[in-house]
């Protein structure tokens, strides 16, 4: 017995060493390549965070689905198995429907519109609704505009949209207005993407320049059109236990290293967006340019979706958001 307590100790020791630092660590999960803008965000946040807090803070990065899928990081941080998260907000739709009304097809034309609205009270509200939900959000991150590739044709008329099998976000108003388009979208995680491309077990996806890009969707597909359908954002949330469980001093040392990194990041994905198209025909896409006339048909045919979608949200939020796009004059 007496031989056993040494190891008995050494195990509480041990025990209690580690719950100190659990409850000073934070592993932030995401499922975007090391090279994304919002992946060296999260690097900046790791840095910064532990700078402000003279090392008591450890803070561990997982970018490129090291735990998981997109689908995956949003149950890990509900239910706290990790502590924070950045995934495309589309993500987060089937747990909180109402950001689903930041995600309407052709509802920005500006970065710059779309950082007002999520900046502002809409943001304000849809983070209210975030809480309910078991997460504590910490800003928005841009994901930008996103744009169409396929293997099959170029995209010219809304006629060459009719039929292609396109993956989606899990996002209920994407995929209607895919199929407003005469598309066949399907709701895939990105994890399966890359291998179903190149299978051909897909046509095609949507993405922003700089995803298609780093994410190697070059390699397996021909043809890229400037579509511009939806602009995205991509979330950055916290289990809520965890971060209430934080002392006001800790959690204001997150949230000023958060509101580093988030601006950081829309500053390099701006720059990213701008050079994706041409870094992405250098690798031999092919890029048909859409051209006003095609612009003005797409948006007459998914005018619907937008109303359908608004319909079936909370009326309060939808009547906030259409106050706040006016004084934007959108």
């Amino acid at each position: 017995m007496k031989a056993l307590l040494p190891l008995i100790a050494s195990s509480a020791i041990a025990l209690s060493v580690a719950a100190a630092d659990a409850k000073d660590l934070v592993r932030v999960a995401g499922n975007f390549a090391a090279e994304h803008a919002s992946s060296l965000a999260m690097a900046k946040f790791e840095a910064e965070l532990e700078r402000l807090s003279g090392g008591e803070i450890d803070v561990n990065v997982f970018p490129a689905q090291q735990l998981g899928g997109a689908a995956e990081n949003v149950q890990a941080v509900k239910i706290g198995a990790i502590e924070l998260m950045w995934v495309g907000t589309a993500y987060l739709t089937r747990t909180v429907p109402e950001l689903e009304v930041v995600g309407l097809p052709f509802q920005f034309q500006s970065r710059e519109q779309a950082f007002a609205i999520v900046d502002g009270p809409v943001g304000a509200a849809l983070d209210a609704k975030l809480a309910n939900e078991g997460m504590t959000s910490m800003g928005y991150m841009e994901l930008g505009f996103r744009h169409l590739t396929n293997n099959v044709r170029p995209i010219r008329t809304i006629d060459d949209i009719a039929g292609l099998k396109i993956r989606l976000q899990p996002n209920e108003t994407h995929l209607a207005t895919f199929r407003a388009l005469g598309a066949n979208p399907v709701a895939m995680d990105v994890k399966e993407l890359y291998s179903a491309l190149e299978q051909n077990v897909i046509d095609g996806q949507e993405n922003p320049f700089a995803i298609i890009n780093v994410a190697g969707y070059a390699e397996v597909q021909k043809n890229i059109s400037n579509t511009g359908h939806f602009f995205d954002f991509i979330s950055v949330a916290a289990n809520r236990t965890w971060f209430d469980g934080l002392d006001a001093h800790k959690q204001a040392m997150v949230r000023e290293a958060m509101a580093t990194a988030v601006a950081y990041q829309r500053e390099l994905a701006a720059e990213q967006d701008a050079a994706g198209l041409a870094t992405l025909v250098g690798k031999g896409m092919v890029f048909t340019e859409v051209l006003p006339e095609l612009a003005a048909a797409l948006r007459e045919k998914t005018a619907g979706v937008a109303a359908d979608t608004k319909a079936r949200l909370d009326p309060d939020l939808v009547k906030l958001l259409d106050a706040e796009t006016a004084k934007l004059g959108m």
